[in-house]
């Protein structure tokens, strides 16, 4: 008997310096994760698209491509891809530009440095229910900032049942909730870049601008691709500020992608649709990833 346990245990230790199964066998418990909460779900919710998402006592049924039929026929949908569209872009070009000047100028011997980082890093741990409900009190009709336009001479604005002003109180609140993490990020990767880069741009009489765009912005470039990349799906999972501020409206204005497929499981019940508009969602996102990646870390 222990014959038999020592060869087992043999066994098993000669296996484990098989590096091909060590790495599998090491990996296994964070894959078998990945699968249950990430694989798994993904594969149910394609799935999920080609039935009719019912959970009623019938059961769920196939439709095939139905869903995405429905999609592509629904000038709805148009209107909320438009309404994401513009919102994902701009939310995100100024919450790279503005982040990385920020860090730029925090990244010298400045005074109140230290102050500066914590400040404008608080946006990123506070909820952005809590700071939903604050955009919208400052943003209402009686709100401080028409408030302070009337104090100004101009005359109020209608932000939040206004077509054209509604989406950008939210970019508006993206942006703040955005903008300290991407900063602190861009300070890491400032303090990576090696000092002698720099001496030896300025030796060779690089200007302040030259410096920038020759020496920080190529050592900075992992971590433009991480932010660019970060802050892409941010964006485009972005709930919370449509539900507290406009829930969608004024007039489907403000409605994006993520909670368009909300209120088509959840308020109408429709979850092969809802899935289907998900799964768009998803191959977006994976789109736009591939090609950050292709073309900022091409050169990498």
């Amino acid at each position: 008997m222990q014959k038999n346990t020592k060869t087992s245990q043999t066994s098993f230790k000669n296996l484990l310096d098989n590096e091909t199964f060590a790495a599998w066998f090491f990996l296994a418990p964070a894959l078998a994760l990945l699968f249950v909460f990430v694989i798994g779900p993904i594969g149910y919710l394609f799935y999920l698209s080609f039935t009719n998402g019912s959970f009623t006592k019938e059961g769920m049924t196939w439709v095939g491509l139905k869903n995405y039929l429905r999609l592509i026929l629904n000038p709805d949908f148009y209107q909320v891809m438009w309404n994401t569209l513009y919102f994902t872009v701009a939310t995100v070009i100024p919450s790279i530009v503005i982040p990385l000047g920020l860090a730029v100028l925090l990244n010298r011997n400045i005074i109140l440095r230290g102050f500066l980082r914590t400040a404008y890093f608080l946006p990123s741990i506070v909820s952005l229910v809590a700071a939903g409900l604050g955009f919208r009190w400052l943003f209402q009709n009686e709100g401080p900032v028409n408030a302070l336009l009337s104090g100004i001479g101009i005359q109020p604005i209608p932000w939040l049942s206004s077509t054209v002003w509604a989406m950008p109180v939210i970019i508006l609140l993206s942006i703040w909730k955005q903008l300290g993490f991407n900063m602190v990020v861009f300070l890491a990767g400032l303090q990576a870049i090696p000092v002698s880069r720099y001496e030896a741009a300025e030796l060779d009489g690089a200007s302040g601008w030259e410096q920038f765009w020759y020496v920080t912005l190529p050592g900075l470039r992992p971590t433009l691709i991480f932010t660019t990349i970060t802050t892409v799906i941010f964006t485009l999972r972005s709930f919370e500020q449509v539900y507290v501020i406009t829930g969608g409206g004024p007039l489907n204005s403000t409605n994006l992608l993520v909670y368009y497929i909300y209120q088509e499981a959840f308020g109408q019940f429709d979850f092969g649709y809802a899935a289907a508009a998900a799964t768009v969602l998803l191959a977006i996102a994976m789109v736009l990833v591939y090609f950050q990646l292709r073309t900022w870390g091409e050169d990498s």
